[in-house]
C-alpha cells in the first residue's frame, strides 16, 4: 500500500474491519483509554477486567515505557532511528512524537497490518521537518517485505531501535524469539531491542484463556526466560528484564499494582 494517505482507497480499508469479534488493537486502545473500539472491545474488556483487576493499568503502563525508552535511547543513546512494529492505534506520545521532541532529526517506520490502525495512520504521518515519520502495512512474520520498505527511510548503517510493545504475544514464544533474532541479525551494530509483554502470572494465564475464547486472536503469556530469549547475543540494558514500571521509572513512588503483569526490557546489539 502506498505510503501517501491520498492514494489510499477508504472504503476498501474499511471493508476490511470486523466488528463482530473483539481485536486486540481496538481492545489495547480501550484499555488505554482511546476512542478507536467497538461495543463487542468494550464489552470484553470490561467483563475481563471485573475478574482480572489487576490487569487493568497494563495498557498504560506499556504506553508509559514506550515514552521512557524512546527518551532514554534518543537523549543517552544517540539513538535517531526508530522501527516500530505492532503500531496499534494512535493515543498520546507515540514513538515520533517522544523522538523528535528531544531529537527533531529522528526517522521513524511505523508498521502494522490492522486495517483499523491503517485507517488512521495518518495521525501518525507527522514529523518535524528535519526528521520523517513513515507508516508501512506489513506484517511482522514477514521481516524480508518489512525491512525492505523500512530501508526506503532508514539509513542501515546507523544504529536502529525495533519496537515490540505488546504485540509479540500473539506469536507462540519459541517462534517469537526466533523472530525478533531475525530482524536482529539484519541491524547494524549499536542497534536496540525494546520490547514487552504479559508475564506468565496465574491471572495473566486464566485472563488470555478467556480472551482467546472470545474469538479474538489469542495472546500467549510469556515467562522471564521466554524475554530473555528475544535478546539471545544482545546485551540487555540495567535494570535488567522485569515489570515494565521499574525500568527508569520518572518517579520514586511505587507504581500501581495493576501495572506490574507487564514485563520488559531493552537491550543493545554489540
Amino acid at each position: 500500500m502506498s505510503a501517501d494517505p491520498s492514494q489510499w482507497d477508504r472504503d476498501q480499508i474499511i471493508s476490511r474491519i470486523d466488528t463482530s469479534v473483539p481485536h486486540s488493537a481496538r481492545v489495547w486502545n480501550y484499555c488505554a483509554g482511546g476512542s478507536d473500539w467497538y461495543e463487542v472491545d468494550k464489552q470484553l474488556v470490561d467483563q475481563l477486567l471485573a475478574d482480572y483487576p489487576s490487569a487493568a493499568g497494563l495498557a498504560v503502563a506499556s504506553r508509559q515505557f514506550l515514552g521512557r525508552a524512546v527518551r532514554h535511547l534518543v537523549r543517552e543513546a544517540g539513538v535517531r532511528q526508530f522501527l516500530d512494529i505492532g503500531t496499534g492505534l494512535p493515543t498520546g506520545d507515540n514513538t515520533h512524537q517522544v523522538a523528535q521532541r528531544h531529537a527533531p532529526d529522528a526517522r521513524i517506520v511505523y508498521v502494522d497490518n490492522d486495517p483499523l490502525v491503517l485507517l488512521h495512520a495518518e495521525a501518525l504521518l507527522t514529523s518535524t521537518p528535519e526528521g520523517a515519520t513513515v507508516y508501512i502495512e506489513g506484517d511482522v512474520r514477514d521481516p524480508d517485505t518489512v525491512l525492505a520498505a523500512a530501508r526506503e527511510t532508514l539509513d542501515f548503517e546507523q544504529p536502529i531501535a525495533l519496537m515490540l510493545l505488546s504485540m509479540l504475544g500473539h506469536i507462540e514464544p519459541g517462534p517469537a524469539a526466533e523472530l525478533v533474532q531475525e530482524y536482529m541479525s539484519r541491524l547494524p551494530s549499536g542497534s536496540y531491542l525494546v520490547t514487552c509483554d504479559s508475564i506468565d502470572s496465574p491471572a495473566m494465564v486464566e485472563l488470555n484463556v478467556h480472551y482467546a475464547a472470545s474469538g479474538a486472536a489469542p495472546y500467549y503469556v510469556r515467562s522471564r526466560e521466554d524475554l530473555a530469549a528475544t535478546a539471545k547475543g544482545l546485551e540487555i540494558l540495567p535494570p535488567g528484564i522485569g515489570p515494565i514500571p521499574e525500568w527508569h521509572p520518572d518517579t520514586a513512588a511505587p507504581a500501581p499494582a495493576d501495572q506490574m503483569d507487564q514485563w520488559g526490557l531493552v537491550a543493545r546489539k554489540p
